[in-house]
């Protein structure tokens, strides 16, 4: 769990540079976030990156669109139709290469830009017809080069489910490396896994039996198909919003282990406690601080152990809202 935070191996994000308040956008301005910025900044190292500048587009600049022509996207300037393609891919597919040893546990990027937008970004028609169906040219290259790195938009992460599962996700992945950035065995991904199984439960129980199966049958598997294999079946698990029902349906599941350890009263608060939740009555964090408290009280070992019940700081109140 996270009562505290490993400072030897810092929890590196790259992020558009304008959301830091860097003045890099094409007029000059802008766009600071203050829950990257100041919440959740306390606990992460940024790795700023601004691909039009430093493509050497410069700052103040002439507006830029993508624009499909023959069947292929073009980066071109709004008033004149420069074409700005070649420069920028050339540099995404220099600066993606480079974040390779950066190691990135997560990513931030601007909505809507044309070189980061990560989706709905405006692709054009010849004839000046947007369609919502782009992708920015750095971000493209950044999502083909780390399929498994979480990765959202700053526009994105005013709903609080989604800026919930994003962190929970950075700090999944930043564990998940550091399991296997070291001399790993199966015995330490069968406690990795352990670990995690009621926060697998919570975003997909299919997700949870086929890693629970592969888990299983690891020693038959090579080590970098299993590390592979794993990660990606892990963090594709975690990128499914779990929803207040699949919780409740885990929190249930917790309660079980005090059938014999509560009194008649205390389960009858906690239940409801889970049932207020489920109808979305009291946010998460109710049965959960519950749940701590009769773990702490009554020792429940496996409990204690699951990340489920600090899966990220508390300090950010991600679970407080209904």
């Amino acid at each position: 769990m996270n009562d505290t935070l490993d400072v030897a191996r810092p929890i590196r994000i790259g992020i558009s540079s304008c959301l830091l308040g860097e003045a890099v956008r094409f007029d000059g301005g802008h766009k600071r976030d203050s829950f990257l910025t100041g919440t959740f900044g306390r606990f992460v190292e940024w790795v700023p990156v601004c691909p039009e500048v430093e493509s050497g587009f410069g700052t103040p600049r002439p507006a830029m669109r993508l624009v499909r022509e023959k069947g292929n996207v073009r980066l071109l300037t709004v008033k004149t139709a420069v074409d700005l393609t070649a420069p920028m891919v050339t540099y995404a597919e220099r600066r993606v290469a480079e974040l390779s040893s950066e190691n990135l546990s997560g990513y931030v990027l601007k909505k809507d830009s044309p070189s980061c937008g990560l989706e709905r970004v405006k692709i054009y028609d010849p004839n000046g017809v947007p369609a919502r169906t782009g992708q920015g040219l750095f971000a493209s290259r950044l999502a083909e080069r780390f399929p498994d790195l979480p990765m959202e938009e700053e526009g994105r992460l005013s709903d609080p489910r989604l800026r919930d599962n994003f962190v929970e996700r950075v700090f999944a992945y930043w564990r998940l490396r550091g399991l296997f950035g070291g001399r790993w065995n199966v015995g330490a991904l069968v406690r990795f896994h352990t670990a995690h199984k009621l926060v697998l439960m919570a975003h997909s129980p299919a997700a949870y039996q086929r890693l629970g199966r592969l888990v299983a049958g690891a020693r038959s598997v090579a080590r970098k198909d299993l590390e592979r294999t794993y990660t990606a079946a892990f963090m594709a698990a975690l990128k499914v919003v779990a929803t207040p029902r699949r919780h409740a349906n885990v929190l249930q599941h917790m309660v079980g282990y005090f059938k014999d350890r509560l009194d008649p009263a205390s389960k009858v608060e906690l239940l409801a406690a889970v049932e207020d939740y489920r109808r979305e009555l009291v946010p998460l964090i109710v049965p959960i601080t519950l749940l701590r408290h009769y773990v702490r009280i009554h020792d429940v070992e496996y409990l204690a152990g699951q990340v489920y019940l600090d899966p990220h700081p508390r300090e950010l109140m991600l679970r407080n809202h209904v």
